[in-house]
């Protein structure tokens, strides 16, 4: 998703750009997202720094929206409905208004209601719920559509795509990245932007001070079938353990597991279990839904879990990965300040705390020639 927002940009101003995926294109974290905008309620203690690109990109998704699909021709089912986060239990609510009372004091839009107006929003909600936080700013987009229209609309700007084109390893020359190795063939490059989300520490060329600390952080999910024209659920819903993302189409999207696992793309009955368990107690009308698809995705988690954008040890090389869970949230502003940053040099303040650097302050200095031997 990111690389292909870049690539959009920077085709946009007129450069060749080369997009290469190891697969389909755009069929890794981001065909496996759910496409929550949730700058508000997904914040917690400590991300200050996060929230704010968080709610800067929040700001620019309903004209990046507007843009992409202009640019493409393509619907990607943004929607502006807003979230509801439910406590199920007294201990629940407690824990909704301790986070309730940090994000007021971050600055974040949201309202603290009673069980009652929740099921007034949506009536089907379990009837014991306590009480809920609404928070209109936070929307959703369909991720699906969103990078198949991507896809499009830098393909429409002169951008090249390259499925089935994993990037073997970064060519070096004279302490510079200057391109890419895929398969038998060096494609030269004046910037080589390193998007590979979970998948960054396989690229070779590298030493290990320029190699991202990113690891694959396995999600499973579902989706259930909702009746389009009666759809269970309206909004975007947080509950304990759990989110349900409704479309458009009448899929309900449920996720997600957090595991340790590398590359382990497993789905798990005690996963699957879950999921479900956490749903039926917020939404119990979901037994009767059919099950529409379970899905595996790796979220590209950093050390901190924050993203890694802009500048690092090596010339040439621009990193925009580990986005973890906010990759379609972040992708405005990804796309913009780091096509930015190539094209100009000038990195955004807004990017200064998320460079490689913060995992070493040794890299503070400036960029050094680094390459694998």
């Amino acid at each position: 998703m990111c690389g292909l927002g870049i690539g959009w940009r920077l085709a946009q101003a007129g450069c060749r750009v080369d997009i290469f995926d190891r697969g389909a294109i755009g069929r890794g974290a981001s065909h496996a997202a759910a496409g929550m905008l949730a700058a508000g309620v997904e914040t917690e203690p400590g991300e200050l720094d996060l929230l704010q690109l968080n709610r800067r990109s929040q700001q620019a998704w309903p004209a990046f929206a507007a843009e992409v699909e202009a640019a493409s021709g393509q619907d990607i089912g943004y929607r502006d409905d807003g979230t509801l986060v439910v406590a199920l239990t007294r201990d629940d609510e407690r824990q909704l208004r301790f986070i309730h009372d940090y994000h007021r004091r971050a600055g974040i839009e949201a309202t603290l209601i009673g069980g009652a107006e929740a099921r007034q929003r949506e009536p089907y909600l379990n009837p014991r719920i306590p009480a809920a936080v609404w928070s209109p700013d936070d929307h959703q987009v369909d991720n699906r559509a969103l990078t198949s229209a991507l896809a499009e609309a830098a393909k429409r700007a002169g951008a090249r795509l390259r499925p089935d084109s994993g990037v073997e390893a970064v060519r070096i020359e004279n302490g510079r990245a200057t391109g890419v190795v895929v398969g038998d063939e060096t494609v030269p490059a004046d910037r080589v932007v390193l998007a590979a989300g979970a998948w960054c520490r396989a690229v070779g060329g590298l030493a290990p001070a320029a190699l991202p600390p990113v690891r694959p952080v396995k999600g499973q999910m579902l989706a259930l079938q909702m009746d389009p024209d009666a759809p269970l659920l309206r909004h975007v819903l947080w509950a304990p353990g759990i989110y349900l993302v409704p479309r458009r189409d009448g899929r309900l999207l449920i996720g997600a597991t957090v595991e340790e696992k590398g590359f382990d793309d497993a789905i798990t009955a005690g996963g699957q279990y879950a999921l479900l368990d956490a749903a039926w107690r917020a939404l119990p009308g979901i037994e009767e839904l059919p099950i529409a698809e379970t899905w595996v995705g790796f979220r590209p988690g950093s050390r901190d879990d924050a993203p890694i954008l802009g500048p690092g040890p090596l010339d040439g090389l621009v990193y925009a990965t580990g986005h973890h869970r906010n990759g379609i949230l972040l992708a405005p502003v990804t796309a913009d300040l780091v096509s930015r940053f190539v094209l100009t040099g000038d990195l955004d303040p807004a990017l200064a705390p998320f460079t490689l650097a913060r995992f070493d302050p040794a890299l503070e200095s400036g960029p050094a020639a680094l390459a694998a031997e």
